[in-house]
């Protein structure tokens, strides 16, 4: 296919747009948004050595994409014994929840900004087998430099919101021209199938495999923290807001005036966590701040858990779940993870980016969607009285539906590999 004229001046303009890219890795900086013993990687300048032979490398955005692609990389390195496995993200909060917890032979930069020199430097150091892109950030830059390089090339995990679908449509010639380089299209559900074929995208490289973040294991925690704070919250009823962004944390609050028992709040951006007490704090609520190290007494009812990666804990303490980020246009969070550790989910109608297992726990009443802060009360005593154990196995048995994306995507990068 002939490149499209818009995606022609973009790659011609990747020459020259490294200033724009330095105003913006600026403000990052002022803002805290960036690690500055860090920001070469920005620039594709390495801070790793590239290791001996076969190396797999996945382009994962942000937090979640991050996180779904962990069993993949578990079972790539598995399969391979000789295979060592790169991920690049773009933002401080995933480098620092991957620093941790990566298995060995699979290490972490910082994603090199869309310039022409710098990802060619970045592809030049670390010389990727297999280059996979993961969700939806894509860069056309970093693809045509791949193609040059005779990379195979991944999209797994494929959506598109409706906003995007129709920004595809709009502009169908050059979203095609930027999709028809990978040699595989791995797609969540069927919406984004149907924005592929209308800008001309399809054949038997543009699969329907279902999720990744379907396959992730339940999260985990650390058991003796899990104990200790059972014991100190005792036999009180406990729900949780997950992932809230702002906007939601007022509607929660309020909700949560007519409700018995202690909330656990979880911003889903922890910088929020101090504006967030200050708001419950004016509206009367005694709290305690996980940063902080306060402890949850009888007296405290709402729990504000503002540090990374420790959802495990708190879907296990609750027995029913609010997933936020789905009461304002955020496209709603990942509804698998309460529901694999014990607690039903509540949510908002926002909930594009994972629209097909919504409608799916829809169709099983498995889940509750709720519009305000009065509706959310109501569902939270309702599944108080005993149906949350009735609609979690519903959305147990719904959550089942569409597993295998991990395997399909695992035997396609082995194909590809050396």
């Amino acid at each position: 296919m002939q490149i499209s004229f818009l995606h022609f001046i973009y790659l011609a303009a990747s020459h020259v747009t490294a200033p724009v890219f330095a105003q913006l890795q600026r403000k990052a900086l002022t803002d805290g948004k960036e690690d500055p013993s860090r920001m070469m990687e920005r620039w594709g300048k390495a801070s790793l050595t590239r290791p001996a032979g076969p190396l797999v490398w996945f382009h994962a955005a942000s937090v979640g994409e991050s996180q779904s692609i962990l069993p993949l990389v578990n079972a790539l390195l598995a399969a391979r014994a000789d295979l060592h496995v790169l991920i690049t993200s773009t933002t401080s909060t995933s480098a620092n929840l991957l620093a941790g917890g990566l298995p060995v032979r699979a290490v972490h930069q910082l994603a090199p900004y869309d310039t022409a020199a710098a990802c060619s430097a970045f592809l030049n150091h670390w010389r990727p087998d297999v280059a996979i892109w993961v969700e939806s950030e894509l860069w056309p830059r970093m693809l045509n430099e791949a193609g040059k390089r005779n990379l195979p090339r991944l999209f797994l995990n494929a959506r598109v919101s409706q906003r995007t679908a129709r920004r595809w449509q709009r502009f169908a010639r050059t979203t095609a021209s930027v999709l028809v380089g990978f040699d595989e299209i791995h797609v969540q559900e069927d919406a984004t199938m149907v924005a592929l074929a209308a800008v001309g995208v399809t054949g038997a490289g543009v699969r329907l495999t279902g999720s990744l973040k379907q396959d992730r294991p339940p999260l985990p925690c650390d058991s003796v923290e899990l104990a200790r704070l059972r014991d100190s919250i005792g036999d009180r009823p406990v729900w949780c807001a997950a992932s809230t962004h702002a906007g939601e944390d007022e509607i929660v609050l309020t909700a949560h005036r007519s409700l018995e028992g202690l909330l656990i709040l979880v911003p889903r951006h922890t910088e929020r966590a101090n504006s967030i007490a200050e708001l419950a704090r004016a509206q009367g609520f005694a709290i305690a701040m996980r940063s902080a190290g306060d402890a949850i007494t009888a007296q405290t009812q709402i729990y504000i858990a503002d540090t990374m990666g420790e959802l495990g804990l708190w879907y296990r303490i609750a027995r029913v779940s609010f997933v936020g980020g789905s009461l304002i246009d955020a496209g709603g969070h990942n509804p698998y993870e309460p529901v694999l550790l014990g607690s039903a989910v509540v949510h908002g109608p926002h909930v594009s980016n994972f629209q097909a297992v919504y409608e799916r726990f829809r169709n099983a009443k498995a889940a509750v969607e709720v519009k305000d802060a009065e509706t959310l009360t109501a569902s939270i005593i309702a599944l108080r009285g005993g149906l949350a154990v009735q609609m979690l196995a519903r959305a147990r048995s719904a959550a089942l539906e569409g597993h295998g994306a991990t395997q399909t995507a695992l035997e396609a990068i082995l194909r590809r590999l050396p």
